[in-house]
């Protein structure tokens, strides 16, 4: 396959126009007319990933995270993206990324199929015609009512994260969910006008929890990394089934920090 045919693919799961503005997707470095047999899925294109890209001889890396996000007015081996970019070039591979317009269509349902939410409707809608309602994040129901420690305790063993920070008393019950991958801490009020009673995602501050607590939603925080590193096995699965010619690498699950 060409590079441009497995864009087209790509984006049939999710177009780019469902992109935040803001945004930085698609193509960002490569010949859409190269041929294509190998690819390595990342959540990032780390210097890691992309020594490791070259070293299997693979002819494209695809994130999630861009990971040239601003404008960049030269590109030098000092720089660190830089030095990426450069290494890509030099290795005649492709990088292509897939970030909001993924959040809206694909990683959204993905999350919430991992949490069984059941009855969903959009967290946050950005986009809505005759046909169809998306945006970001997922509101449902749990599988059952759970306490705050329990629903904890379920989502660490979903989403096979290490630890989770909670805000809210222990023994809350809890049985309507919000979700929304990455960092979400933006929709807190969406989730709190929609009646969650738990509401799960990344990168939540000190204020953020506190605040929602006191409107009456608890907050359980599984990390940036401890939701969004679904898009790997998600864009693996999807691939093997539409574009099983190619062979796949992969990064292997890696929590990007540690805890003591």
């Amino acid at each position: 396959m060409t590079c441009q045919e497995i864009m087209e693919q790509l984006e049939e799961l999710s177009p780019r126009h469902y992109a935040e503005d803001w945004d930085n997707v698609g193509l960002l470095c490569g010949d859409t007319n190269k041929r294509i047999k190998s690819i390595y899925i990342a959540l990032d294109a780390t210097k890691e990933v992309i020594d490791e890209a070259v070293a299997l001889g693979a002819d494209m890396i695809l994130t999630h995270h861009p990971m040239i996000f601003k404008g960049m007015k030269r590109i030098i081996s000092k720089d660190f993206i830089g030095c990426r970019v450069i290494e890509l070039i030099q290795n005649d591979i492709c990088y292509y990324a897939m970030h909001t317009n993924f959040d809206i269509m694909g990683m959204a349902d993905a999350a919430a199929d991992e949490l069984k939410l059941r009855n969903r409707e959009v967290l946050q809608v950005t986009y809505e015609d005759d046909i169809s309602v998306e945006g970001f994040g997922r509101l449902g129901d749990l599988p059952h009512e759970m306490t705050l420690r329990e629903c904890a305790q379920y989502i660490k063993q979903c989403f096979d994260v290490s630890m989770v920070r909670v805000y809210g008393e222990p023994e809350t019950p809890v049985y309507k969910a919000a979700i929304c991958p990455g960092s979400g801490k933006s929709m807190i009020p969406d989730a709190i006008k929609k009646g969650a009673e738990v509401y799960i995602t990344g990168d939540i501050g000190h204020h953020d929890g506190i605040d929602a607590v006191e409107q009456g939603m608890c907050v359980v925080d599984a990390g940036h990394y401890g939701i969004e590193h679904i898009f790997v096995d998600y864009m693996e699965q999807y691939i093997r089934r539409e574009m099983p010619e190619l062979i796949i690498y992969k990064k292997q699950p890696k929590e990007p920090c540690w805890f003591i």
